[in-house]
């Protein structure tokens, strides 16, 4: 008596791997063995990178901001010392944001802190 294979099963969850791996270079998209290992690893990727962007958008806004306040005669640091003595809670991504779309806003609030 041959043993029992849940065909519906195991063909959904290959299509579900190669799905993922379309657009692969190679057999990455079109071989399962070679697909999931792939589709594995770039899903550990996407988990790890998750984490990592929000820490890279952090670093990119404290350079902008960096660069805004050295035009406008401060550091970054000074800058947000100053914002936290004079109890100004505005945070690192909208101060990026003023400083690159709008430094006249970005030089009025680095004056009103430092004076």
């Amino acid at each position: 008596m041959p043993r029992s294979v849940n065909h519906v099963a195991s063909k959904a969850r290959r299509k579900k791997i190669l799905k993922m791996a379309k657009g692969y270079w190679g057999a990455r998209g079109n071989v399962w063995t070679i697909a999931k290992t792939h589709v594995e690893k770039g899903l550990v990727h996407a988990y790890r990178d998750r984490k990592l962007k929000k820490r890279q958008y952090r670093s990119l806004w404290i350079v902008r901001i960096n660069a805004a306040a050295r035009a406008n005669g401060t550091t970054y640091s000074r800058l947000i010392d100053a914002l936290n003595k004079k109890g100004v809670s505005i945070n690192r991504k909208l101060l990026a944001s003023l400083a690159v779309d709008n430094p006249q806003a970005f030089a009025e609030v680095v004056k009103f802190v430092t004076n």
